[in-house]
């Protein structure tokens, strides 16, 4: 059996670039291709439902900091997402 005291460190890493790509996808973070924040919220569905299941998949197989970055990070792009996506059904 897996030893879950020990943090990967590409865990951490994983969940920041998903993190981020998702802050760019909802126009968060400029792209750094062109500086331009642009926000696709099918993108951005893609990544936080990945997050979701993720943290779905591996309850109680992480470390608590692990964890922890886990739910920040969705706790921090779901409000997000859920704000720019009212904003988009009310532009219609």
């Amino acid at each position: 059996m897996p030893d879950h005291t020990d943090a990967d460190p590409r865990f951490n890493e994983f969940i920041l670039i998903q993190a981020q790509n998702a802050g760019l996808f909802l126009g968060q973070i400029p792209n750094p291709s062109n500086g331009e924040k642009s926000v696709n919220l099918r993108a951005a569905r893609s990544v936080i439902d990945s997050l979701e299941m993720l943290a779905s998949k591996t309850a109680g197989n992480l470390t608590s900091s692990e964890a922890k970055l886990l739910e920040t990070a969705l706790t921090n792009l779901k409000p997000i997402y859920e704000n720019l996506r009212a904003e988009s059904t009310e532009a219609e």
